[in-house]
């Protein structure tokens, strides 16, 4: 071997180590660039050069082959790096109280294709499970992609290191069901290359939206969130969830926020998860639910035609309220740097900002001195992209190890 080749084979060989953290930076956004990639990394032009190209021939990245300087900087143009969207994808899928969702996902979040599943979950996660991957199964024939793993988003806190739905209340399956099991095997029958993996629909829509929506930069970010029934709530500390010892953390639904309320399904009365959920707010403005569609999309629906009617927006006020109450107790006891907010709570700080944020503020210690931003989530189907987040790890982890050459 030349010189030459023994020293790019040098810069290669140090710059190993940097792949993960240099492939997890252009999948998160944070290295558009292979100036910015150098700088993140620490390294030299030439070992950030090497690792590029690595990634590129694993099918990871593309970079354009033709310098450039974004408008208006100044100095050395730098080659442009994003992922490649002909490159491998991930299986995920999301398990609600009206059915489920299987999609492909590409690395940045990017959802390469996706198909809904029916209209109700079966009581059997057995059955439910092999729909999903016979979805997703359908999914990559038809898309002729890689597929390097797979994740599951479930509604219940899902037990470490068993991997089982300790609290499956709206999906009615039986509690400790083993879904990370039943999952993983249904993916291996499936021929679905990878690993497979299973989380909380909540804490998985936290971490997408920290790695590509409304939580990026965020040391101490708070996630709250309302699907199709409940009320779940997540933690994102430094980049990582915090999910305590075994995986049960911030089961923020069953904070008390109306001792007199509604029968929780937890046996006590006016939890979050009955005070502030689709079905709460339907039942306030005196909505019946009907068969037409899930319970979210009738609230929100009746959110963006009907707030002039005066019972929706009182149903409205009374479902910010219990929510601000069930934040600023977060607020007290994690004093977050931001709160991102979900589902239909998105809809309702959407619909009443200054309502929402003044009775956090008016509730918590620390909102009165310095008030916590309080935004909405920005990405459409977020468990889902955080399902796939759990499925590229081993990927952004060790990419040579993952995929080979």
């Amino acid at each position: 071997m030349n010189g030459k080749g023994t020293t790019a084979r040098t810069r290669l060989e140090r710059g190993r180590g940097a792949l993960g953290p240099a492939l997890e930076l252009v999948h998160t956004g944070r290295a558009p660039t292979r100036a910015v990639l150098t700088a993140e990394l620490g390294v030299t032009r030439a070992t950030a050069g090497a690792v590029a190209a690595e990634l590129e021939a694993l099918g990871l990245i593309r970079v354009d082959s033709r310098p450039g300087a974004a408008a208006g900087s100044q100095g050395r143009p730098s080659h442009r790096l994003s992922v490649d969207e002909a490159g491998p994808v991930v299986l995920a899928a999301q398990v609600h109280a009206d059915g489920f969702r299987a999609a492909l996902v590409g690395l940045g979040g990017r959802i390469v294709a996706t198909a809904p599943g029916r209209g109700t979950a079966s009581a059997d996660p057995a059955q439910v499970l092999g729909e999903v991957v016979e979805t997703g199964a359908g999914l990559l024939s038809a898309a002729g992609r890689r597929c390097v793993g797979a994740g599951l988003a479930v509604p219940s806190a899902v037990a470490e290191p068993e991997g089982t739905a300790l609290n499956p209340l709206h999906i009615a399956w039986p509690v400790g069901s083993r879904v990370r099991e039943i999952f993983a095997e249904r993916v291996r029958a499936a021929g679905i290359e990878g690993p497979a993996f299973t989380g909380n629909d909540v804490n998985l829509a936290a971490l997408a939206e920290h790695r590509h929506g409304a939580g990026r930069g965020a040391q101490h970010l708070l996630c709250v969130a309302t699907g199709h029934r409940g009320v779940g709530g997540a933690l994102v500390l430094d980049g990582r969830l915090h999910t305590g010892s075994s995986g049960l953390a911030l089961e923020v639904g069953h904070l008390t926020v109306n001792p007199e309320g509604r029968s929780c399904y937890c046996g006590s009365k006016g939890c979050l998860d009955v005070e502030a959920d689709p079905l709460a707010f339907l039942t306030a403005a005196g909505r019946a639910p009907g068969p037409e569609s899930s319970l979210l999309q009738q609230s929100r629906d009746l959110l963006r035609t009907e707030y002039a009617d005066p019972a929706v927006r009182g149903a409205a006020a009374e479902l910010i309220d219990r929510l601000g109450l069930g934040l600023a107790g977060l607020v007290n006891i994690l004093n977050p740097d931001r709160i991102i907010l979900g589902g239909l709570h998105r809809e309702l700080l959407d619909a009443d900002p200054d309502r929402l944020r003044a009775v956090v503020a008016d509730r918590s210690l620390w909102g009165r001195s310095g008030g916590v931003p309080i935004l909405p989530c920005t990405l459409d189907h977020n468990s889902l992209v955080g399902a796939a987040e759990l499925a590229w790890q081993p990927v952004l982890d060790d990419p040579l190890g993952a995929l080979g050459r």
